[in-house]
């Protein structure tokens, strides 16, 4: 495919993501990241030596927007379906056993949904393709999973794009898994624009990447603006169990919401999340950004 059929590939796919999402606007909750702030969601993973803390309410936690404490409306744990969107790399490389291997993970994170759960799949070579698109029909998923094949070169920015799109065209949590073994090669959309549009986001974004594709500042970026994680893994043998650690700890994250007061209605808000009276760490978005349209 030329430069010029690329160009128009990803156009004609963004757009129409674009479409869906805004057309389910009116069916969808208020997104956190909005360009109207009127409550912000965040995901919070508490840990205590390691291990997930549960049975926190309101009460436990502290927020400071912008350095202003916050007053915590709402505190959900393991109650609002997820959004779990697998955006993959199908370049060239991905073929034989590493293809297989990838298609067994994605297969295992799968399985671990419920019924309540909604699931998609997007994958990126030179192109951005919607393999299926979100929905409770966990089947569909798995057979655009095993239809998917690796050719062309690495679309990554324009394919984590398309699949923050995605995960957030219908109310739930919206968890992206990304892998990719390789740099960005063919992409249309820049990284600074995609990760621009992660700030506004409530998705949050965890990636397994393997050679060049552990080295990415594109990925460790996006992980730290949305809450998420950056595994680096020696080989695709570890992505079932890579993926299936995502998932679980996906699902072990509070949902806090509030709404801001004190603090402006514009511009980048940094966020501070603590927990009263323990010592855990904390795994959060580092802040949002509210009141501007995506340039």
């Amino acid at each position: 495919m030329t430069w010029v059929g690329r160009i128009v590939a990803a156009v004609a796919f963004v757009s129409s993501v674009l479409f869906v999402s805004l057309s389910a606007g009116s069916n969808r909750q208020q997104a956190a990241f909005s360009t109207r702030v009127e409550s912000v969601r965040v995901d919070v993973l508490v840990l205590e030596n390691g291990r997930p803390v549960t049975g926190l309410g309101p009460a436990d936690f502290d927020i400071a927007d912008n350095g202003v404490p916050q007053q915590v409306d709402f505190v959900s744990y393991e109650q609002i379906p997820l959004n779990v969107v697998l955006a993959l790399d199908m370049s060239e490389s991905v073929a034989g056993e590493r293809l297989e291997q990838l298609r067994d993970a994605g297969g295992a994170v799968l399985d671990g949904l419920t019924k309540e759960d909604q699931s998609a799949l997007v994958t990126f070579s030179n192109v951005v393709s919607l393999g299926a698109p979100l929905s409770g029909r966990v089947a569909d998923t798995r057979r655009a999973l095993d239809d998917a094949y690796g050719f062309g070169e690495t679309a990554l920015v324009d394919g984590v794009y398309a699949a923050m799109e995605v995960g957030e065209s219908d109310a739930g949590r919206a968890l992206l898994i990304v892998f990719s073994d390789g740099l960005d090669t063919s992409s249309w959309l820049t990284a600074d624009a995609v990760l621009e549009s992660a700030r506004r986001s409530d998705a949050v974004a965890y990636a397994a990447a393997i050679g060049e594709g552990a080295s990415s500042s594109f990925l460790r970026e996006l992980s730290n603006l949305t809450g998420g994680t950056l595994y680096k893994i020696d080989s695709t043998r570890d992505l079932r169990a890579t993926f299936l650690r995502i998932l679980e700890e996906f699902r072990h994250r509070y949902l806090i919401s509030y709404t801001p007061r004190g603090v402006a209605t514009s511009g980048w808000h940094r966020l501070e999340v603590k927990v009263k009276n323990r010592r855990a760490s904390i795994k959060a978005r580092p802040g949002y950004l509210a009141g501007q349209l995506m340039p």
